[in-house]
């Protein structure tokens, strides 16, 4: 069963931010474009994006020296005392308070070390596809730095909130440090107690972990790992660094734990909503908001329809290769029959979009039709999973994106 484990984590000096991080946390890395980390180091000179972001964008391998620049300002920063180690191994609480529709939700969650496992082992589990370019660039980023700069993000089950029980001594007061940005307010602790520290790792043994986001740098970690077992000529020692991974937990079960749908924006010929809706008038039919599968914006009319997928079962011959788990979600309906099958010949470019604002608008701007699928539930998200399949491209989207830089795990022995 998946192993997690305290660890003493490089990270900012609360002291001299006096406990508020806002001006040097980052968005994960993926998001960013040079206009973004410009700016987010106009604040603040030390924001993580000046070790996280060396190459942009990060679809692919850049020049070498831009990952030995990331080196060095994280050994810089290091030496200067604005990153400091943790004196003892700890885990780190972690709540994220946000608005969905004018609701406040708080996500909680607990930053650990995560041993590394194959995804065949089946105890940590993909639910999405991963691609070369990113990987080569996160791996040049690792070799450099010897360092999870920012965690993966998984889910797990826990129905009697026992990692929160384990954890609500240690919470209950004021956090060590805090942050607000992009309307999100991040909390976190600093948890030493080891009773509460054993309470957490009892209280996920047995449990299996579904990545949500950070499929590339779970995957990176993987090599990683092999890349330094290569070097040695053997395995690392099992309780070597560079096993685990660090790893932000949340439980399934936490009401603030909220998947959003993730849109798509069709553009070129064919691409209105009165041609959809004809084209695949074999597979859907006009609904009200209340029954609709998925809405349709058409950019140039604004006009938008609500439509009923009407025949799910026809996955079972055109998607036989796929578990029945797969062949459930709306997003393998929609790409596997309504845009590769019934508008094969169409050839339509897809954007993605995670707002429905932004999709709306990037349909304005393109003279295309926004496609907004409903939310993927958690529990096909977990079957999906343990199925062994991959969802397709972009099924989901967690809301919201953990932060860069609240805690670093070293993968190297000191």
């Amino acid at each position: 069963m998946p192993e997690v484990a305290p660890f003493r984590a490089l990270r900012y000096d609360f002291d001299r931010f006096g406990g508020d991080l806002s001006g040097v946390l980052a968005p994960p890395y993926d998001v960013l474009d040079k206009s973004d980390k410009d700016a987010l180091l106009a604040k603040d000179e030390h924001n993580i994006v000046a070790v996280d972001l060396p190459h942009i964008p990060p679809k692919d391998e850049g020049p070498q020296q831009a990952y030995l620049d990331a080196q060095f300002n994280l050994e810089s920063w290091t030496a200067q005392g604005i990153l400091i180690q943790e004196e003892t191994p700890a885990v780190y609480a972690y709540n994220q308070t946000f608005e969905i529709d004018g609701k406040k939700h708080t996500r909680h969650q607990i930053i650990v070390a995560a041993r590394l496992h194959e995804f065949s082992e089946g105890l940590i589990l993909p639910h999405e596809e991963t691609f070369g370019g990113p990987k080569a660039d996160r791996f040049a980023l690792t070799k450099e730095t010897r360092c999870n700069l920012s965690p993966i993000f998984s889910v797990y089950t826990d129905p009697e909130n026992d990692v929160g029980k384990a954890l609500a001594a240690t919470t209950s007061g004021k956090p060590d440090a805090v942050a607000n940005f992009d309307g999100v307010q991040h909390e976190m602790w600093v948890v030493t107690d080891g009773q509460a520290v054993q309470g957490v790792v009892n209280a996920l043994i047995n449990k299996n972990f579904y990545i949500a986001d950070g499929h590339h740098r779970y995957t990176t970690a993987l090599n990683y790992r092999q890349y330094l077992a290569d070097m040695h000529g053997s395995a690392l020692p099992p309780s070597h660094p560079a096993n685990f991974v660090m790893m932000v937990l949340a439980s399934m079960d936490d009401p603030g734990c909220v998947i959003q749908g993730y849109n798509r924006v069709l553009s070129g010929t064919g691409a209105n909503l009165s041609a959809l809706m004809e084209g695949w008038s074999e597979g859907i039919e006009a609904a009200d908001d209340a029954s609709a599968d998925m809405q349709l914006y058409d950019g140039a009319s604004k006009k938008k329809a609500g439509v009923r997928f009407t025949n799910r079962a026809i996955l079972e011959d055109i998607a036989s290769d796929h578990a029945p788990a797969w062949r459930e979600l709306d997003v393998a309906y929609l790409h596997r029959y309504l845009i590769d099958t019934l508008s094969a010949n169409a050839n339509f470019k897809i954007d993605y979009a995670k707002s429905i604002e932004l999709a709306c608008k990037m349909a304005e701007e393109k003279g295309g039709v926004a496609v907004l699928p409903k939310a993927t539930p958690m529990e096909q998200l977990r079957a999906v999973s343990e199925a062994g399949e991959l969802m397709p491209q972009k099924s989901t989207f967690f809301y919201p994106k953990l932060a860069t830089g609240l805690t670093i795990h070293r993968l190297y022995e000191e």
